[in-house]
């Protein structure tokens, strides 16, 4: 969950460094350091954000064309100066950076203290550094032979980088289940741990693969695997343009990532969807087809916002295919053992494809025959190279740690999929078909039309910002945004807020209700509507507060409900993407009239690469 920078070249490395790791802080923002290289090793790392670590270097000697940069999400002790990454080994010769969590990391620390080894940290990386140093001084090695050896021995998940004081013209680099990308220059190289770091340098990139090691030289990148082979560097060019991680012009991330959906979801559907020719067009779900449809059961396995989409989808494949739908908290779907069948269909979704409960799931999936369908947002991914199929969201970087538009971009997928199985399953009318294609393909406008209402949503945020606690209520494909609506409000404004299917209200939370707490009702017009006006009647019986996502002009709750918050019309499998837009801004604006930095929520990292 940590970000991860490194560069080799003409440059000097540290404002690289320095500027990836400003990128990168969304991955994590516990404490921040920089290692450089230049007759001799320079180490800068400070407690707290990126800026502090720039305040501690101003007036010190950055001097260096090689260098390694960390911006941590603490797991192995507190944030802290001496906690924070780059770590240096016993003998001060080699400094490493590290994302991840090496499993057996006690074992091997115990080890290293019967040999004399202190340490300074309380982070396993500090470990896995001193255990490559005591191989390579036991055994005479190179650093490269140190390194193979010890990950043989490491359990856990891992990108590393290290810099050798003695070999000063050379990184070497390993992955296991964290994501790691190589930049390819003019005579440089740029490590990172996603491309946005990289994008301003070069568009020529190289995703390392998991058990790869990477010696890296100004003008040579070597690949190898733990087997001492070499393997052939894959490149690629990187579809990503340096506007799309700059703010530009907006307040935070945040805000301008929910103002893009509009954009974002229409570049889910261009290509795809043809209201005209009454098709869908997605080659990674067409190739497999016949698997897909034929699926006897779908799992959906995810985490967090992620998980809220695989519910809606849930009620969207079960509705439209008639095919079972179980959704599974990847985290737990891993550990309990599941009974899956060869010919099972796994559908993962993650914004990241990075998510390491969502890939250790897959794997195991995978082993038993299941067909994984891959659902995520950054190309080249690990969960769509795992993926026996899949299709990308194309919502563009996301900063903001709480998601927005990668959460409706991959609702928008999941319809198109679903739509797609409906069909070749002959599940559905041709009538309803070109319905939904006709609603889905309106969705780009619509969500506009709710962002136009952004002033009159900050108004009644303002209302609410000093509570204490909010319940957030839905019914059938609107009760998942009700708990995305909750997740959103704690993530963001860090009040507490639970999310429930509208009628279990009365089996326990109803005793919450007072005169002080808000009930948020996602209570647009659809099957259901009439029961969730009975459930805004008792809360209101019992003076609780009501806000409401209505559908324009729905004049029954506008007269019930303290505080309304009109969307568009939609059918309501279509309805979710647009219904969740005002509950963004909801959010954001409470967040920000509560003085909280709504990009990095505290103790949040965006891409959970460690379980």
């Amino acid at each position: 969950m940590c970000g991860i920078v490194a560069y080799i070249g003409h440059r000097q490395a540290y404002p690289v460094i320095i500027k990836g790791l400003k990128r990168l802080e969304y991955r994590g923002y516990d404490s921040a350091g920089v290692a450089l290289l230049n007759h001799g090793m320079k180490l800068y790392k400070k407690k707290g954000k990126v800026a502090a670590l720039e305040e501690t270097t101003l007036g010190q000697d950055l001097e260096g064309n090689i260098g390694i940069g960390h911006t941590r999400w603490a797991t192995h002790g507190e944030p802290s100066d001496r906690n924070a990454h780059p770590h240096v080994s016993a003998n001060g010769r080699l400094a490493m950076i590290h994302n991840g969590i090496i499993e057996n990391y006690a074992l091997l620390k115990q080890e290293l203290v019967k040999k004399g080894y202190k340490f300074h940290s309380d982070t396993d990386t500090e470990v896995l550094l001193n255990f490559i140093e005591d191989i390579q001084k036991n055994n005479e090695s190179t650093l490269e032979e140190a390194l193979r050896i010890a990950l043989k021995r490491v359990v856990g998940a891992y990108v590393i980088v290290l810099i050798d004081r003695d070999n000063p013209g050379t990184l070497i680099a390993a992955r296991k289940g964290s994501p790691l990308v190589i930049g390819i220059g003019k005579g440089e190289h740029f490590l990172a741990s996603d491309a946005s770091p990289i994008i301003e340098y070069t568009k020529e990139v190289v995703y390392v693969n998991d058990y790869e090691i990477a010696i890296i030289k100004p003008d040579e990148l070597i690949l190898k695997n733990l087997g001492n082979e070499r393997q052939t560097p894959f490149i690629q060019k990187l579809d990503l343009e340096l506007a799309a991680i700059e703010k530009g012009g907006y307040d935070h991330f945040m805000l301008k990532e929910i103002f893009e959906q509009p954009s974002t979801i229409y570049d889910c559907l261009r290509g795809r969807l043809d209201v005209t020719q009454g098709t869908i067009t997605m080659s990674g779900i067409q190739n497999n087809i016949d698997k897909i449809k034929n699926a006897n059961r779908i799992l959906i396995v995810a985490c967090g916002t992620s998980w809220h989409a695989g519910l809606i989808a849930e009620y969207i494949i079960e509705e439209l295919c008639r095919i079972p739908v179980e959704v599974e908290y990847a985290s737990e779907f891993r550990y309990r053992n599941p009974v899956i069948h060869k010919g099972d269909m796994i559908i993962a979704i993650s914004q990241s494809g990075e998510t390491a409960d969502t890939l250790v799931a897959l794997e195991n999936a995978k082993e038993q025959g299941a067909v994984i369908l891959g659902i995520v947002n950054v190309v080249g991914s690990s969960i769509a190279r795992l993926s026996h199929a899949g299709a990308y969201t194309h919502a563009g970087p996301e900063i903001g740690v709480a998601s927005t538009k990668a959460f409706t971009a991959q609702l928008t997928v999941l319809t198109m999929v679903a739509l797609m199985i409906a069909k070749e399953r002959n599940a559905i009318t041709h009538e309803r078909y070109l319905h939904l294609l006709e609603e889905l393909n309106d969705v780009p406008e619509k969500v506009k039309q709710v962002l136009g209402t952004a002033e009159h949503i900050q108004k009644v945020a303002l209302k609410y910002k000093d509570v204490k606690d909010a319940l957030y209520l839905g019914r059938g494909y609107n009760f998942p945004v009700a708990l995305e609506g909750a997740l959103k409000l704690k993530e963001i404004s860090y009040i507490h807020a639970e999310g429930y299917p509208a009628a279990e209200m009365k089996h326990g939370p109803i005793a919450l209700v007072d005169e002080l707490l808000p009930v948020v009702f996602v209570a647009t017009r659809d099957a259901y509507y009439e029961k969730i006006i009975s459930n805004i009647q008792e809360i209101k019986a019992r003076k609780g507060k009501v806000i409401a996502v209505i559908t324009e002009a729905d004049e029954t709750i506008t007269g019930m409900a303290d505080d309304v918050l009109p969307v568009p019309e939609a059918d309501e499998l279509i309805a979710p993407i647009i219904s969740t837009i005002p509950l963004q801004l909801f959010s954001y604006y409470i967040g920000v009239a509560r003085g909280y930095d709504v990009d990095k929520p505290r103790n949040l990292a965006k891409s959970v690469t460690v379980e």
